[in-house]
This record gives C-alpha cells, sequence and structure tokens, in this order.
C-alpha cells in the first residue's frame, strides 16, 4: 500500500480500531530515492497545465509509477495524472 493512502485511511475519526490494527499490518511501499522530487516535478507539471492536483493525490500516483503498479481509485481527480504514464485499474 502507498503510505500516503495509508494516512488517508487513518485519518478517518470514525474508523473502527480493529480495522486500524489490520491496516497497520499491512505492506507499505517504500519510497525510491528521488521519490518527493519526483512528486513534486509531477505535481508542477499538472498545475502548469491547469489540472487539478492536490498534494496528497501526487504523492500516491508517484509512488504507484515508481513501483509501475495501476491505482484502483474511483477519484477522477487521480485521472489527470495519467498524462505521466499513471495506469488506473479498472473497477465496478
Amino acid at each position: 500500500m502507498v503510505p500516503a493512502v495509508l494516512t488517508e485511511l487513518l485519518s478517518r475519526p470514525a474508523l473502527r480500531n480493529d480495522l486500524a490494527t489490520e491496516l497497520a499490518a499491512v505492506v507499505l511501499l517504500e519510497a525510491t530515492p528521488g521519490y518527493w522530487q519526483r512528486a513534486g516535478l509531477l505535481r508542477a507539471q499538472l498545475l502548469a497545465l491547469g489540472r487539478k492536483a492536490a498534494l496528497g493525490d501526487a504523492l500516491i500516483a508517484q509512488s504507484c509509477l515508481d513501483h509501475n503498479l495501476p491505482l484502483l481509485t474511483r477519484d477522477r481527480d487521480f485521472h489527470a495524472f495519467t498524462i505521466a504514464g499513471l495506469k488506473l485499474a479498472p473497477h465496478r
């Protein structure tokens, strides 16, 4: 799991304690060298194009790009990141 996703999930005030414990056991993706720089440049690229690029979304997208993993999401904001090669997993 992308660390920023775990942070977002654990930020829910109504999250049950048992679910928080299960989430804490999930393996997290490691940040690769240069991750923070690439995430910043990715966000800057989208902002320069007039696209919406929240910081948290840029961190999630960059983690997926670095590990060549598709992102499973219903959040349409991530569609902007496909311009940089982010793959979105199909969902129902």
